[in-house]
């Protein structure tokens, strides 16, 4: 099967990403996700020979104390001669520099871990949260907002929990059986064989075990994602809530989502004890053996006391790694499934993808739109635009009516590439949308929704969000630096910006409204713009636009809910912002459309009408009805 030219990709794989949403959680196994995760994340292994070279030595430091135990008992304490004192404090002196030696290794080997995790997590963060943002709005929605979060957040600590604590430890315990059991070997054959007979069973019953750990620990984190999920929204949605008296509905919501976590953790936690407790059983059951075995062995001659005591640390030394592992074994599940849960995000297709250098540049200039064929069926839903051809031109304003779920919101998204069509074309200058940078189509087309979203900062903040010098270097990172930090943001370094934010809000008519707040353009708009009324809102989204200079604007009209002289500010602000540009206005209104140059008309998905206002009014049509539908109302 050919790809696609113009998108690099299958019509299969087009068909795939169309559909594509947020996995619940990845299909890899246990290995292969800390594979895929050190894949990800190369960070994690930078200088980890040396790492592991100092656990070697930290582990080997622990088999000193028996060693240290049976040379002081047998040369010492019991010498033919007597007690040793000399020999003593030499051994008890050289035993403690040898664990010096090993805490220091110890140390540097958990300072070392846990710099090079810290650096890998961190890429990991934002890589994933990098890929949640070049996610289409159509994938983000499959799933809440909260989860989502989750998966950025919480899901990452799990790991770096087990990395930086139970990674090293899984790895010193390993190191430390394996040297406990060659240093037991030396001793007694037999008694090395006792150990390994009574744990062998609990080897074979811990792979079974732990499947059932990593399937319980990957219901609990995906319980955590729902219960932050349902959290996030009631937040959000407090007003809402109190507004309409359903503040127990939603509490019993959110104690559901609680309680589901807490059982899942329960469960989890109910396996890990079972677990745990079988070691310390076998571990127990080792250590009489060990006695009884090692007694009957010392009275027929063949171990010495010291060899025995030393024996029996060295079974402690067997035993507490082994109990530790079935604990950290436990942590690797719990990780294990939170890395998936990222990992899930990475691995979701971008339904609209950056062609990066392989894209073309958009020149700047007049904005011509055409829509060729154009059919968009949402993810699981019917088709809403059935073959639109459309071809708008630059230096035009267009309104688009129809009636609600007609496709009017459907084909502004994909005028401004925040979703691509299912079949066909939508073309900016004759170029196909797909096939230019991002960065360059950012450039030329904004977007102005219902609702702009504020962020919790200054109006200065919120306004220069529109200022993008970076996209004059597609490869610069989006900053804030040209802002003062602190409560005063709205004082800016940068006095082109300075200028810009003046000239934006004498332009659009809004410096007597600016006056009017309490710190002009210092004032705080609060989370999300509470400060702001709705209106007030609009105002700060037109003059965000206005700065960010584009050759299209795509507005969703958002003036029915303010007030007359707010909605005449509106219209005013709106008035500059489109002058000698082209604009695409989803009209909830005709008087928009009477003010627009040309008027598209959308019904059931597909362009019943096109024209100016004045001839659609003459013709025998859908627009001729509307409009006198519209006229008897106001009347």
């Amino acid at each position: 099967m050919s790809a696609d030219r113009t998108t690099g990709t299958s019509p299969a794989d087009q068909e795939k990403a169309t559909h594509s949403s947020i996995a619940s959680a990845s299909e890899l196994g246990v290995f292969a996700t800390l594979r895929r995760g050190v894949q990800v994340s190369p960070e994690i292994l930078v200088g980890w020979k040396l790492t592991f070279l100092l656990a070697v030595f930290a582990a080997a430091g622990r088999i000193v104390v028996p060693l240290a135990v049976q040379q002081t008992v047998d040369t010492g304490i019991m010498a033919p001669g007597g007690v040793d004192t000399q020999r003593v404090a030499w051994l008890v002196s050289a035993a403690a520099v040898v664990l010096v030696l090993a805490g220091t290794c110890s140390a540097l080997v958990n300072v070392r871990l846990f710099t090079s995790t810290e650096t890998g997590l961190a890429s990991l963060r934002v890589k994933a949260f990098r890929h949640v943002h070049d996610l289409s709005v159509l994938s983000q929605n499959t799933e809440r907002r909260g989860s989502l979060v989750s998966r950025v957040t919480s899901d990452v600590d799990t790991i770096s929990l087990f990395v930086q604590w139970g990674g090293i430890m899984l790895l010193v315990s390993m190191l430390q059986i394996l040297a406990a059991t060659g240093l037991m070997l030396t001793y007694s054959w037999q008694l090395t064989v006792v150990v390994w007979v009574c744990f062998i069973p609990l080897f074979f019953v811990l792979r079974p075990a732990q499947k059932k750990v990593n399937q319980a620990y990957t219901a609990v984190r995906a319980k955590v994602g729902a219960m932050l999920g349902a959290i996030s929204e009631a937040v959000v949605g407090a007003e809402t809530i109190r507004a309409y008296g359903v503040g127990r509905r939603t509490q019993r919501r959110i104690d559901a989502s609680v309680d589901d976590h807490r059982q899942s953790a329960i469960r989890a936690q109910k396996l890990v004890a079972v677990v745990f407790s079988s070691g310390v059983m076998v571990a127990n059951i080792v250590l009489s053996a060990v006695v009884i075995a090692g007694t009957y062995l010392g009275v027929g001659g063949g171990l010495s006391v010291g060899q025995l005591l030393a024996f029996l640390f060295l079974v402690q030394l067997f035993t507490g790694p082994v109990q530790m592992a079935t604990e950290i074994l436990n942590e690797l599940q719990n990780a294990v499934a939170g890395w998936r849960r990222v990992l899930a995000v990475l691995e979701t297709p971008v339904m609209v993808a950056d062609p990066g250098e392989d894209g073309v540049h958009s020149p700047r200039g007049a904005a011509a739109v055409e829509f060729r064929g154009v059919t968009f069926a949402y993810p699981g839903g019917a088709t809403v635009l059935h073959d639109v051809h459309l071809a708008l031109p630059p230096r035009t304003k267009v309104a688009v009516v129809g009636a609600t779920g007609s496709g009017k919101t459907t084909i502004a998204k994909l005028a401004t590439r925040l979703m691509d069509p299912t079949e066909g074309t939508v073309l900016l200058d004759g170029t196909d949308v797909r096939t230019i940078r991002a960065a360059s189509l950012r450039q030329r087309i904004v977007m102005v929704p219902q609702e702009g979203f504020l962020f919790d900062g200054t109006l200065a903040d919120n306004i220069a969000y529109g200022h993008r010098p970076e996209l004059d270097d597609p490869d610069a990172p989006f900053s804030h630096d040209h802002l003062q930090p602190g409560r005063s943001a709205g004082r800016v370094r940068d006095p082109r910006l300075a200028a810009d934010l003046e000239r934006a809000v004498t332009d659009l008519g809004l410096a007597d409204w600016v006056a009017d707040l309490p710190q002009g353009l210092d004032t705080s708009v609060g989370q999300r713009g509470e400060s702001l009324s709705a209106g007030e809102r609009q105002l700060v989204a037109i003059a965000r636009a206005y700065l960010a200079q584009a050759d299209l604007l795509v507005l969703d009209e958002a003036t029915s809910a303010v007030d007359p002289a707010t909605e005449v500010r509106i219209a005013r602000a709106l008035d500059s912002l489109t002058h000698g540009r082209s604009t695409i206005t989803i009209a909830h209104r005709l008087s928009t459309a009477e003010a627009a140059d040309l008027v598209v008309v959308v019904d059931a998905g597909r362009v019943a009408q096109v024209g100016p206002h004045a001839e659609l009014v003459q013709a025998d049509g859908q627009y001729a009805r509307m409009h006198e539908a519209w006229v008897s109302q106001v009347r």
